[in-house]
């Protein structure tokens, strides 16, 4: 008997839709796009979820810096912490971004925990 399920199919520019799904809502073009290739569509599905952790993380962030930067006498002290973890998570983004898709270029998955989970329910 046939599986009946179609294989996927591996598209003619699997690398450019690879790329495109780890660059922020640019993610939707592989998605929309390249729908017959479930590596792709993996990393596109991944990439939406890592952006929307991205924004959770980057909203939080700028909340407790209006907050802390309130405080009387470690206001200061505390939105300058603030924004050297600020840069932090930038930098940290940027590295998670390029390991998926140096990954992703090459064949393989980056998974990272819980988001790679949540990605995987869609």
């Amino acid at each position: 008997m046939t599986d009946p399920t179609p294989a996927s199919i591996p598209s003619s520019n699997r690398t450019i839709m690879i790329v495109l799904a780890y660059l922020g809502l640019l993610a939707l073009i592989p998605l929309l796009v390249e729908k017959n290739d479930r590596e792709v569509q993996w990393h596109a599905k991944h990439g939406l979820v890592l952006l929307v952790v991205e924004v959770a993380l980057f909203i939080g962030l700028s909340i407790v810096g209006a907050i802390v930067g309130h405080i009387p006498v470690i206001g200061c002290l505390g939105a300058l912490a603030v924004s050297l973890l600020w840069v932090v998570l930038m930098i940290g983004i940027l590295v998670v971004h390029i390991i998926c898709i140096v990954k992703g270029v090459n064949g393989e998955r980056f998974t990272l925990p819980y988001i790679s989970q949540y990605a995987d329910r869609f």
